[in-house]
């Protein structure tokens, strides 16, 4: 039990942080898109890539060079840009708030979720780097209740916070509450 906690406060105080990946997630939300698949996209792949980390973190912790990084952080900056642009384009060209009508397709979501998700080198350095390190002189059901702890925190997370902006969304309907939306996440 002790180690499912640790995990789950571990994994829970790492991804706290806002990211572009809580961005979106939070986007899709109020916009009431997809939201199951989101969320679900985004905690499996935190429970493939924490015990990615914990069983290989002794093996991969030497291949994870700056030159990686690198080339991780350009292409993150790339997929950032674009999704500048579009916000941008969005507060240039009305706003279409009819929930009735997606505005973009299920696979494009699922796209930009990976994107957001595997670009992303914070994800690399919390789950794989970060619980890999930290897990790495735990015995094998150690290693396996932390992961189970750290995944959990990831779900409860990630569910909680695509739905709790769905049921937000009623408080941000108009317009002009998009707009100011849209800007903060372009700023930020």
């Amino acid at each position: 039990m002790t180690y499912l906690l640790l995990g789950f406060v571990t994994g829970l105080s790492l991804i706290l942080a806002i990211g572009a990946q809580n961005i979106f997630v939070i986007e899709q939300g109020l916009k009431k898109e997809f939201i199951l698949i989101v969320c679900l996209i985004c905690a499996l792949s935190d429970f493939l890539l924490i015990f990615f980390g914990i069983f290989i973190f002794n093996y991969f912790q030497n291949f994870f060079t700056p030159s990686i990084e690198l080339i991780l952080n350009i292409l993150l900056f790339i997929f950032l840009l674009n999704f500048i642009r579009v916000k941008i384009q969005s507060e240039i060209y009305k706003l279409n708030l009819d929930n009735k009508k997606s505005k973009y397709s299920l696979s494009v979501v699922i796209s930009k979720t990976l994107g957001f998700t595997y670009l992303n080198p914070h994800v690399y350095s919390d789950t794989v780097f970060f619980l890999g390190n930290f897990s790495k002189d735990f015995l094998l059901n150690q290693k396996i209740i932390f992961g189970l702890g750290a995944s959990i925190s990831s779900f409860i997370f990630f569910f909680i916070l695509g739905y709790m902006s769905k049921f937000l969304s009623v408080y941000f309907k108009t317009a002009k509450v998009w707009k100011v939306i849209n800007i903060l996440i372009i700023i930020f």
